[in-house]
């Protein structure tokens, strides 16, 4: 640093940067270009000492960082500033005459002395002074008598104007002239419009635009936990602003103070991969150290922290020392289904898909040196290299507030730095009634899908990217009966194994070598699967077909269609697409792709306008078993439900309709009651399909939302059963009304109960 005062500065050099860094730690007040006058002043003077930089970046507690465009606009006004310093003559009244001094030598010393100062001070306010000075003199000069007087009064007014053209030729200028019209002098607004820094604090590397933007409109708000979500419809663009300010951003100085300290302290330990293996234990410890580094850290300042402002202060810790920082701000709403991080870091804010507004850019910018950290992180958590020889890491994080997969590439891939992709995933599992309450399917189509995972069928969910493909596979596992197993085999862990474990499920999740892994210690996936068929009795679930795997996994399906369900995800847009890639691009032959017994199809709709999509189930398709070649021209391919735009569901086809369905039929051949009488299975269908809308009826007019969990679903699913036994029992048939008369029964008591106990 150049002096040890207030503003006092260095130049660091960072590849193509020059960037202008001053410490303002002793200033009693915040380093902000916009609102200070003092600060812009200063500011101008080290542009115009220093001469070019690319970033001008003020140290307090907080880092304010301005950036290349907004720095270009007050180095063109230091560069006027360090002009007319060395022409100070020209502000002299001796320069146009000796004659001229009693007519204009006050004028002079009021335009030196003001144009100086508000030069660097107010550069819009000398802008509009000049202008109107200039209105002021011609108008004297038209009532000018004496020649001498209106001489040097010309040449007064064409210092004027020069000093006028000269501020008119800068970009600073020209976008504050819009806003001129009544302008008083002094006021900063304008300012406020064009200046906007990026904020971070001392113990963050992530930096954020905390300020609103100026004309976009705010068309939603709401808070996540501590949060401030606000919504931006931005002008001129399509583009919506997702602007967050956490709590983090909020604090008092002491706090930052301690908790930068805290944070210093707490970095010297460097966990190890065991820590990340259990990263809930992990975090609970750090936890528990940090909060008692920070209680004690305050005692030493002599500064009182109440419990609430501890706990916070602590989270905060825990989220910048072992946490993932403002990536974990963002994932905990609900609302957000995708983060996407750019290379350059430090250049480019964060994207993310939101479920309300679609995709948005955010106010949040990280910095190289985090996603250095992240990726850190992230090699520990997975086990997984990422270097030079291996630029792609696909895994998963487990936060406190929610789950992820991430996809990181690095060089040589990515030649400018490293780039992240995390997909967000619901804290919970999803569930059928809680898709149908979202539209992606309607009843009936919940109906055939629970009576078919109870008819241990093999199927392959479908879909293009961010479909919703993995989430909808989570809600037909909720469907399996808790009293059968289930084994995963996943690459990277996305379905809900933990939350269904804790549900009592038993489930046993295998993870095995990602497809875009060159090595390693991990299984490759078809020996995973192969492994699973010989952990006995078990419905398999596959995370994601891939690769090689999917010779396995049909080889699983062949073994397995008769006694357990057996279904993955898989990328593709219909039927046909799904027969292509397994069969042509992943080598299955063509007659073990007829193990498959049904493909469902999500893919996102999209509005006219394309500004809104929405997850939807647009196709359920049975794979039959006569085709030889071809399964769409020899029709192996028949829908059983197609989605209609015009009503925004999924309509029965006339051949399900007419019971002319082979899955279902096949179904129906290993129950007595069942075998050649379509009228008691559809029935069935139907029985399944009102108890689902049922439950959703119920829960959005009761406003317990919570029914449509999979804590719950799973214990409505449970005594469906039950009751269907039950009454089988006592009169020898699944009789439907009977069945879900007990079950509307046992659902009004359990809701009755459930508000009772709140």
């Amino acid at each position: 640093m150049v002096g040890k005062e207030a503003f006092s500065y260095e130049v660091i050099r960072a590849g193509e940067e020059i960037i202008l860094r001053v410490d303002c730690k002793t200033l009693p007040y915040v380093p902000s270009i916009e609102n200070n006058p003092v600060v812009m002043a200063r500011t101008i003077e080290l542009l115009a000492k220093v001469g070019t930089v690319t970033k001008i970046v003020f140290v307090q507690k907080r880092d304010y960082e301005y950036d290349l465009r907004q720095v270009s606009l007050l180095q063109e006004i230091a560069t006027i500033y360090k002009k007319l310093v060395k022409q100070r003559e020209l502000f002299s009244v001796r320069a146009i005459g000796v004659n001229c001094i009693r007519w204009l030598e006050a004028k002079y010393a009021t335009l030196r002395l003001r144009f100086f100062t508000m030069l660097r001070e107010d550069p819009i306010g000398v802008y509009v002074m000049l202008r109107r000075s200039a209105r002021e003199e011609r108008l004297e000069l038209n009532k000018a008598v004496n020649k001498e007087h209106a001489g040097c009064l010309k040449r007064y007014i064409a210092l004027l104007d020069y000093l006028v053209e000269l501020l008119d030729k800068t970009r600073l200028i020209a976008l504050a002239k819009p806003h001129l019209v009544g302008y008083a002098i002094g006021d900063r607004s304008i300012y406020r419009m064009i200046f906007r820094p990026v904020i971070k604090p001392d113990f963050m590397f992530t930096k954020l635009m905390a300020s609103y933007p100026a004309e976009a409109e705010a068309i939603d708000a709401y808070y996540v936990g501590e949060t401030e979500v606000t919504m931006f419809k931005l002008p001129r663009t399509t583009q919506y602003l997702y602007h967050v300010i956490p709590p983090e951003f909020k604090l008092k100085e002491d706090h930052y103070d301690i908790l930068d300290t805290a944070r210093r302290i707490m970095a010297e330990h460097k966990p190890t991969r065991k820590e990340f293996i259990d990263p809930e234990r992990m975090r609970r410890v750090f936890y528990n150290v940090g909060r008692d580094l920070l209680s004690e850290l305050a005692e030493q300042k002599g500064i009182l922290l109440r419990e609430k402002d501890l706990d916070l202060l602590t989270q905060i810790l825990v989220r910048y020392t072992v946490g993932f920082g403002l990536i974990e701000v963002i994932l905990a709403d609900q609302r957000i289904q995708d983060i996407t991080i750019n290379s350059p870091m430090g250049m480019l804010p964060m994207f993310v898909v939101h479920a309300d507004y679609g995709d948005c850019i955010t106010n949040i910018i990280p910095t190289a040196a985090e996603a250095e950290g992240w990726a850190s992180k992230l090699r520990m958590i997975s086990g997984r290299p990422l270097d030079e020889a291996n630029p792609i890491l696909d895994t998963e994080i487990i936060l406190p507030v929610a789950r992820a997969r991430v996809c990181v590439i690095a060089p040589p891939l990515t030649p400018m730095g490293l780039g992240y992709a995390f997909r967000r995933h619901r804290d919970r599992p999803w569930t059928l009634p809680l898709f149908i309450a979202n539209r992606m399917i309607n009843p009936l189509t919940a109906g055939i899908l629970s009576f078919l995972v109870d008819g241990t069928r093999t199927m392959l969910i479908a879909g293009t990217r961010s479909a919703g493909k993995t989430s909808f596979l989570g809600s037909l596992m909720v469907e399996i009966m808790r009293r059968y197993r289930i084994v995963t085999v996943e690459d990277t862990l996305e379905l809900p194994v933990n939350a269904l474990r804790k549900l009592n499920f038993n489930i046993q999740s295998m993870k095995v070598r990602s497809a875009l892994a060159r090595g390693g210690t991990e299984l490759p996936a078809d020996e995973g699967i192969r492994t699973a068929l010989r952990l006995g009795d078990s419905a398999l679930i596959i995370g994601e077909v891939r690769s090689k795997e999917a010779l396995a996994l049909y080889e699983a399906m062949r073994i397995g269609a008769m006694a357990n369900l057996v279904a993955g995800t898989i990328h593709g847009e219909s039927p046909y697409g799904v027969f292509d890639r397994v069969v042509n691009d992943l080598g299955v032959p063509r007659t073990s792709f007829k193990a498959t017994d049904l493909i469902v199809v999500a893919n996102p709709i999209r509005s006219p306008d394309g500004l809104h999509r929405w997850r939807r189930i647009v196709q359920v398709t049975e794979v039959r078993k006569h085709w030889e070649t071809d399964p769409l021209l020899e029709h192996g391919f028949v829908d059983l439900l197609k989605y209609d735009p015009r009503t925004d569901q999924l309509e029965p086809t006339s051949d399900l309709i007419n019971g002319d369905s082979d899955v279902i039929k096949a179904v129906a051949a290993n129950v007595k009651e069942w075998a050649g009488n379509w009228g008691a299975v559809w029935d069935n269908i139907l029985l399944r399909a009102k108890i689902k809308e049922t439950l959703v009826n119920y829960a959005l007019k009761s406003k317990q939302h919570d029914l449509l969990e999979a804590e719950f679903v799973v214990v409505a699913n449970d005594q469906f059963h039950t009751i269907c036994e039950k009454v089988k029992e006592e009169i020898g048939s699944l009789d439907s009304k009977r069945i879900f008369s007990e079950w509307e029964s046992w659902l009004k008591r359990e809701i009755k109960r459930k508000r009772a106990a709140k």
